[in-house]
């Protein structure tokens, strides 16, 4: 999909939240504890979460651009190459399992079949990949990032359902504070998190949102390898806490997810496509990390999105220190 550096303040202003049509939901029902779940067409609260803050806080904009003006130069200037070159990049995980049922709080097993997921997704080695068609294997690219446990949080609560409100992140309102976010990457897990008339799986927090805050959520069910999950909600959730964008990049055709080697489509792929799906004059990668396909049918990512992720490591990026 075409490169565009857009000035985020306005881009705020075309981008589509990804939950646009959350109000048509999936017709599979989940049942947790004699809770019924829904699952929304539009899983990813990411986008949509990120449009309400940037209405809330216009310093956020400003942020945003900054990293997305260090990313362009940092990729301009082949410092993710260099980087790439140094070896992998060890992240290690804290994941916060606030639960209010014992079904809900999840076993560390099931934590580390996450990590499991993650660590292929991210070092080439996830299941499915022999599947992707030559024109996209062209592109698949190795990121070179292993994910590791540093610490599992337990909070008992009695809250139902938590809105991606970020409230989940503070102990104040019975979740769970942050922990040293710059070097570490943060995993909250809670039970189910309604929002504009759906369920959604998970989101993030891109680069340049507040240090308090920083990190991903995930829906318990939706964690690791589950009878609904084989833990590919997490790599997605985790590619926009590294700065990528959907595949689609949240609009129709010719808008921009920033990356010069994902072709354009005109929204969110469902299931799982037959290669060739065709849409904008092109073949889309349905099986990009980035995109809505089932989990069995997601199996890359792009050397342009590499580039994309690395630069926030590379010198005076957002997450430099993780990179020491």
């Amino acid at each position: 999909m075409r490169k565009v550096f857009l000035s985020l303040s306005v881009m705020a202003l075309v981008l589509t939240s990804c939950e646009n049509s959350v109000n048509e939901v999936d017709e599979q029902n989940l049942s947790s504890e004699n809770q019924e779940f829904t699952v929304s067409k539009d899983q990813c609260g990411t986008m949509g979460v990120l449009n309400e803050k940037l209405a809330e806080n216009p310093e956020l904009a400003s942020r945003m651009e900054a990293v997305e003006l260090h990313s362009k130069e940092a990729i301009k200037s082949k410092l993710t190459n260099r980087l790439a070159a140094d070896g992998v990049i060890e992240i290690p995980v804290i994941f916060h399992v606030i639960y209010r049922t014992e079904s809900e709080n999840i076993p560390d097993s099931q934590l580390q079949s996450q990590l499991n997921a993650l660590n292929e997704d991210f070092n080439l080695n996830n299941p499915g990949r022999n599947g992707i068609p030559a024109e996209f294997a062209a592109v698949e690219s190795d990121i070179n990032i292993r994910f590791t446990l540093e610490q599992v949080i337990r909070v008992n609560s009695n809250k139902r359902q938590w809105r991606p409100d970020d409230s989940m992140k503070f102990t104040s309102s019975g979740g769970s504070d942050v922990v040293n976010p710059q070097e570490f990457l943060n995993i909250w897990v809670v039970n189910n998190m309604p929002y504009r008339g759906g369920n959604i799986l998970g989101y993030a927090q891109f680069p340049g949102g507040d240090w308090s805050t920083d990190g991903v959520v995930l829906d318990h069910r939706f964690t690791g390898d589950t009878q609904y999950s084989t833990g590919r909600t997490a790599t997605h959730e985790v590619g926009h806490w590294l700065n990528l964008r959907h595949i689609w990049g949240d609009g129709g055709c010719g808008a921009s997810d920033f990356v010069n080697d994902t072709p354009d489509a005109d929204g969110p792929s469902r299931g799982c496509p037959v290669y060739p799906t065709v849409a904008c004059g092109s073949n889309n990668m349905t099986m990009n990390f980035m995109d809505y396909s089932d989990d069995e049918c997601l199996n890359m990512f792009t050397e342009g999105q590499k580039d994309r992720m690395l630069a926030v490591f590379t010198t005076g990026g957002f997450r430099q220190t993780m990179a020491q």
